[in-house]
């Protein structure tokens, strides 16, 4: 099943880092929260950007798996408003690994992939010992009959594997066997950049299939992920560059520069 046909050929996705969610330790009302998200969409979108990601990530600390029901239901509508006001395609992350939840939302909203941290394999992470589970993922958007994408993390930032592996490995064990549509490689933490030479290994393990940088990405590192099929980018959007600031236009109207200029090469 192939979803490239929502992008262009290397699209630039934007996070929209949601403020703490109702019932969380630092919890904000519902329309500060939507506020907040539909500026963030706004701004990706003006700024030229491709799609967008939602992700609950003011709710730290994490749940593990699943997530209270409240949390994917706020999400989904959300997810329909920043829909509506931009058009651009969207996804939804529940962390720190809800992905039922996530297709769920993505089914109510519309949303057209969801993000899995850890799809295959197991991690030690800071909520403690998460399992993948592709089998329930795929049954379940089965179940739903949706065409929603699943974006899987290989060796996500903030964990590490409970087996020793190496990217290549991941990489045909989340394609092949835990059959993702896109493989998404990352820094060992939130805006930290991603090793080139890992994203090499990926697209060279799986060939076919679409394998972005979803971390760390700027217009100065930019040409070094050439070999990449697109970006998911949060902290360098932002003002200051700093995750929790709201998305500034400016930078993605500049890495949005820069990644059409390398596609035109």
């Amino acid at each position: 099943m192939s979803f490239m046909n929502l992008f262009r050929r290397r699209p630039l996705i934007g996070m929209v880092h949601l403020l703490p969610l109702p019932g969380s330790p630092r919890a904000r009302d519902p329309e500060t929260v939507l506020r907040r998200a539909l500026a963030d969409a706004r701004a990706v979108a003006e700024g030229g950007g491709d799609g967008l990601l939602v992700e609950n990530y003011g709710d730290l600390p994490f749940v593990p798996e699943e997530a209270e029901p409240h949390v994917p239901a706020m999400m989904a509508v959300i997810a329909r408003e920043l829909i509506r006001a931009t058009g651009l395609p969207t996804g939804i992350n529940v962390l720190r690994n809800d992905v039922r939840s996530a297709l769920a939302a993505a089914a109510a909203s519309g949303a057209a992939f969801v993000r899995a941290n850890i799809h295959t394999g197991s991690a030690w992470t800071d909520q403690g010992l998460i399992h993948g589970r592709a089998h329930e993922t795929l049954r379940y958007r089965r179940a739903l009959g949706t065409r929603t994408a699943v974006f899987a993390d290989l060796l996500v930032k903030h964990a590490s594997p409970v087996a020793p592996t190496d990217a290549a490995a991941a990489a045909r064990e989340a394609a092949h066997r835990g059959l993702a549509d896109v493989l998404l490689v990352t820094g060992a933490r939130t805006g930290e950049a991603a090793d080139a030479a890992r994203v090499r290994a990926v697209k060279a393990a799986v060939p076919g299939v679409p394998v972005y940088v979803a971390s760390g990405v700027t217009p100065d590192n930019l040409q070094e992920f050439s070999e990449a099929d697109g970006f998911i980018v949060g902290s360098g959007l932002k003002r200051g560059g700093k995750t929790e600031n709201p998305v500034d236009p400016r930078r993605v109207r500049r890495l949005s520069a820069v990644l059409n200029k390398s596609l035109k090469r």
